[in-house]
């Protein structure tokens, strides 16, 4: 691939990002409205024709890594893996 090729497939890349990005913001802002709806109507649940939508709290448990390695420092560096991974960016 040429530079030109390159150029051009990285500002389309820009470009898409863009338009990724506002179309969350969209989906974003449509959930939020039918979350107000739901919390005026006070339900975690509605049937809109076909649709079922759930609006529900979910519970869960995690590990506090930056507590234990505060009281276990030598038990944390003991199991800690190291990992390499690539990133990509286009700055």
């Amino acid at each position: 691939m040429n530079k030109d090729e390159l150029l051009k497939q990285v500002k389309t890349l820009k470009e898409l990002k863009v338009m990724a990005e506002e179309l969350q913001a969209e989906i974003t802002a449509i959930e939020d409205s039918i979350k107000a709806e739901m919390t005026e109507q006070n339900v975690s649940e509605l049937q809109v024709d076909v649709f079922k939508i759930r609006w529900t709290t979910v519970v869960s448990n995690r590990f506090d890594t930056s507590a234990f390695k505060k009281v276990y420092m030598d038990l944390y560096n003991q199991f800690t893996k190291q990992s390499e991974t690539k990133r990509f960016t286009i700055a």
